[in-house]
């Protein structure tokens, strides 16, 4: 069959538009509410993920703690550190060893892994609910996993109806972005810029 394009972009469209619909808003209102406590409080909202999925924690920390004025720490955005944990514990273990320095009770971790098999997210995830702090995860459908194992250990599971990794990963960034945006609109925070 012959490549068209116009046809490729809306069938990319079509996918994501219907992913879109199908979140789950009383979840999405509900992790508002967590990030406006963490606000309020002064504690910390600490960012991990793997792969595609490392990219959205880094944009959405700058973000949030930019437009939001709430402590932020993206858990990827430290090479030295990520590394050094790797190379002196194991990769799978990056992101629980960090939260064990860094994770304070009443922080929110929020995991994004695009499968939700990420196993260094997922111990990251553990130890989070073993102090009782609350979790949220960004993940989709990726292979009829539905969310995989991420989905079932946390407090909060955002689960995109998407079987595509590139439109689980593009919804992560557009969902960050509601929240930061719907949090801003409720407390009627001006843009910066």
């Amino acid at each position: 069959m012959e490549f068209k394009l116009d046809r490729f972009v809306n069938t990319y469209l079509s996918d994501l538009k219907n992913a879109f619909s199908e979140i789950d808003l009383d979840m999405i209102s509900s992790v508002i509410e967590l990030v406006e406590c963490v606000m309020d409080s002064g504690n910390t909202i600490h960012f991990i993920g793997n792969g595609g999925s490392a990219g959205t924690p880094s944009h959405s920390a700058g973000d949030w703690s930019k437009e939001l004025g709430v402590a932020t720490i993206c858990h990827t955005d430290n090479a030295s550190s990520l590394t050094a944990w790797a190379n002196d514990t194991s990769y799978e273990e990056v992101f629980k060893n960090q939260l064990k320095v860094y994770l304070k009770p009443n922080d929110i971790v929020l995991a994004y892994s695009g499968s939700g098999n990420s196993e260094n997210v997922i111990l990251g995830v553990n130890y989070a609910n073993k102090i009782n702090c609350k979790t949220v995860c960004f993940t989709g459908d990726y292979m009829n996993g539905g969310g995989g194992k991420l989905a079932k250990i946390v407090n909060f599971p955002i689960v995109f109806r998407t079987k595509s990794m590139e439109r689980i990963e593009d919804l992560q960034l557009i969902i960050n972005h509601v929240i930061k945006e719907s949090i801003k609109s409720k407390r009627n925070i001006k843009s910066s810029c």
